[in-house]
Formats: C-alpha cells, structure tokens, sequence
C-alpha cells in the first residue's frame, strides 16, 4: 500500500508541475492537479497539506527528473578532458534541460513565486546552492578543464540559453544553439 501511496503522489507532484508549466503558479489548485492526474477530486489535497508543500514538492521533484542517468555519467567521465568534450557535456546538458520544458517552465514559475513566498524562497535557494556546488563538485573530479568560477558562468550563461530556447524558440536555431554553446565553453573556460 506505501507504495502505491508514493507513485500516486509522484504522479500528484508530475501533475503540479504540468500545470505550473501550462497554467502557472496563480492556476496551480488541487483540483488542477486532481484533473490533471485524471484522480478523484479532493486526492491532492489528501496528499498535500497547503498549497506551499505542493509548490516546494514540484520543485524538487523537477530537480529530481534532471538527474543524469548514471550511464550517461559514466560515458562523460570515460571522455576527453579539453574544451572540445566540456563542449560536448554542455550541449549535452543544455539538450537535456531544453528536453524537460515543461519542468524548467515550472522553474520559472516557481522561482518568481518564491519572491512571494519566502518559505519557498529558502527552498528553491537550497536547492539552487546545492545544485551549483554539485555541478562544482563533478567538474573538480572530471579534471575537466576550467575552475569554479567558470562552472558558476557556464550555468548562468546557459540557463539563459534554455530559457530562450523554451520561449522564444525562433531566436536561435538548434545549430546556433550548439554553436554558441561551444563558443561560451571556450571563451570561459581557460586553457589548459
């Protein structure tokens, strides 16, 4: 029976997010959800206390659905250490992330509810932290190319390019997206 309970409540969360996404915070209700999942009105709110945990919960199960498989991080560690592979990882990365719209839509969401709603606010920062200081973290151990600081660029240069990609599509075309890619990876990270 947990178990049931726990693929009923992902799939509560998988929901959220969709809606997030398609509606935004402001259309996030449990009877979006509820609809949204294809359950019995009043199941979200059997599983989620407030609003808020509902909020946090899509969060980081979004985070969640981001991971890397292992093998993909298994092939990337097997890989080259220059710029020309880090160029490779990021518009692997980017690909991924662009792949996942409707979770990093729910981001954006749920990053300008967070300037709303501090409780949040601390969360997504958490997480946020966190995800940076892992990204960190594998880069140091890959002995790929670069230091920190170009890690922390990279992310934000290129957090930027997904949220083109996701909005305005048009602006950039998939091999200019690639290229520029490759362009932010050797211009930030230095020889070596």
């Amino acid at each position: 029976m947990v178990r049931r309970n726990e693929q009923r409540r992902a799939a509560l969360v998988d929901a959220a997010i969709e809606v997030l996404a398609r509606d935004g915070a402001r259309g996030l209700t449990f009877r979006a959800v509820d609809t949204e999942a294809a359950v019995p009105v009043g199941t979200a709110s059997n599983y989620f206390a407030s609003r808020d945990e509902l909020l946090t919960q899509a969060g980081a199960r979004v985070y969640e659905r981001l991971q890397p498989e292992e093998e993909l991080i298994a092939r990337q560690r097997a890989g080259g250490r220059d710029r020309e592979a880090y160029a490779v990882l990021m518009r692997e990365v980017v690909g991924r992330v662009a792949a996942f719209r409707t979770g990093y839509l729910a981001l954006l969401e749920l990053r300008l509810e967070a300037t709303r709603r501090p409780e949040l606010r601390t969360v997504l920062t958490e997480r946020v932290r966190a995800d940076v200081a892992a990204n960190v973290r594998y880069h140091e151990e890959s002995g790929l190319p670069g230091d920190a600081t170009a890690v922390k660029l990279l992310y934000l240069a290129f957090n930027w390019l997904i949220v083109e990609q996701l909005t305005l599509p048009e602006v950039f075309s998939p091999a200019e997206r690639d290229r520029l890619v490759a362009a932010a990876v050797d211009r930030i990270v230095a020889a070596g």
